[in-house]
């Protein structure tokens, strides 16, 4: 037809729509993403530049004698390490840890270190992964972090179970760093799953903060968890945007910007309802927090601003083109900026002069907001028809007690106490989970409450 007429109406068509494509990439900055939602306050805030700094404490080898302390040291007192584990020490099927006893903060915390660019073990276990090749407690999870999670637990589990019953006022948190952070949000999963593994303890005290998050889990457990699990990204950070499985990033490492490119293209031509429809598609896990620290069309960095929400729909779903995609994923800068941005939250407290009962008394409006917050998101999955979202009981949270409870009753009462203590986590997600017709791994029936 273009020859004919002897215009060419098709290539104008096509470098119309390919115009229109760059126009709304290049207009697209990462302060869209959560330009409604609401600010953080210091006191929900406050755990993530510490445990950004509790990461990097993973990558020294004498923490009394430390080599790449950022400004203010790590915050942590040797004497209160519990563990340490290397490369050496896990076998390369799981990156290396620390167990740390923060008596300061009554915390148990577990921090993960990121990826190893020199290191085989962590790319087999990035690369450990199918498209809806795992399933786990209705919905799909990366395969290669879960089972890393279960060998930190077969390690660790007694470990653990010993510090929550010594301390029954602690929380036990997971916190990780890139490829950590998913090991981190799998263990949360676990954990809440199988309660009764570490002295029943309650839901409420298991947290996890993942820093610079992979998407490791599916939509509606993305939101399931938001009670337990939170998401920090730092500007226009790469990996919580990409959906391109991890497996298909790391394997083309050295032409990121490409894949990313490509990616951008393809997910701009696919409508939003139809990937939130995708069971199979995988999400930052749990509460978002995007630290925003630039302004588009202007240089420079501004004071940061902390923004979260629990979001269904616009959760990261486009890459922003950035010369800072990549540089923003750093845990340096992450811990750097949140540093900054609590300070900022501090000082203005500080000024205001919050008397300290305002303080207790917006402190438990915060937790009453999120908890709204958190019910919302889960309506909102119904309502989007998001696969196996389902809405909270109007009657509270006694059914959802209930039926955790029967869940780790049924579970606990397959095996003695004994075969369970022999039983290695990784065989207990085997257990109750079974291949159904079509090759997924499902929860089995005789197990579901």
């Amino acid at each position: 037809m273009s020859i004919l007429c002897g215009i060419p109406l098709l290539e104008c068509v096509y470098c119309l729509a390919c115009a229109r494509w760059a126009w709304k990439r290049c207009l697209h900055t990462a302060g869209h993403d959560s330009e409604t939602w609401g600010l953080a306050t210091a006191e929900e805030f406050e755990p993530v530049p510490r445990m950004c700094r509790y990461i990097l404490a993973v990558y020294e080898d004498d923490l009394r004698n430390p080599l790449w302390a950022p400004p203010g040291g790590y915050g942590i007192n040797p004497d209160w390490l519990l563990l340490r584990k290397t490369y050496e020490d896990t076998g390369g099927r799981a990156p290396p840890y620390i167990l740390y006893l923060d008596h300061d903060h009554a915390d148990i915390v577990l921090a993960i270190r990121g990826l190893n660019l020199a290191k085989e073990s962590d790319y087999q276990l990035l690369l450990d992964n199918k498209l809806g090749k795992k399933k786990f407690d209705g919905g799909y999870v990366h395969n290669g972090l879960l089972k890393a999670a279960g060998r930190v637990l077969d390690e660790e589990c007694e470990v653990l179970k010993h510090q929550v019953e010594k301390y029954p006022n602690y929380t036990l948190t997971f916190a990780g760093h890139s490829l950590g952070s998913g090991v981190a949000a799998m263990l949360a999963l676990v954990v809440v799953q199988n309660r009764d593994q570490l002295a029943n303890i309650d839901r409420k005290r298991v947290r996890c903060y993942a820093i610079a998050p992979a998407r490791c889990m599916s939509l509606n457990l993305a939101v399931r968890y938001a009670d337990v699990i939170n998401s920090v990204v730092l500007q226009d950070d790469f990996l919580p945007r990409t959906a391109t499985p991890l497996e298909d990033i790391f394997k083309s490492l050295f032409c990121l910007p490409c894949i990313l490119c490509l990616r951008c293209m393809r997910d701009t031509c696919i409508p939003e309802q139809k990937m939130i429809r995708d069971p199979r598609r995988l999400y930052a896990p749990g509460r978002l927090y995007h630290i925003v620290e630039r302004k588009p069309l202007r240089l420079g960095r501004f004071p940061p601003v902390v923004r979260t929400a629990v979001p269904v729909d616009g959760r990261f779903e486009h890459i922003v083109l950035s010369c800072n995609a990549t540089a923003d994923h750093a845990i340096i800068w992450i811990e750097k900026e949140a540093h900054r941005a609590f300070n900022l939250m501090q000082e203005k407290d500080h000024t205001m002069e919050i008397p300290e009962k305002q303080k207790m008394e917006r402190q438990e409006t915060i937790a009453r907001e999120h908890t709204q917050e958190y019910n919302a998101a889960l309506h909102r999955a119904v309502s989007l028809s998001v696969p196996h979202a389902f809405a909270p009981s109007p009657y509270g949270t006694f059914d959802e007690e209930r039926g955790n409870s029967s869940h780790e009753g049924e579970s606990s009462s397959l095996l003695s106490s004994k075969k369970q203590a022999r039983e290695s986590w990784n065989d207990l997600i085997e257990r109750l989970f079974e291949n159904d017709e079509s090759g997924h791994i499902v929860f089995k029936k005789s197990h579901s409450t």
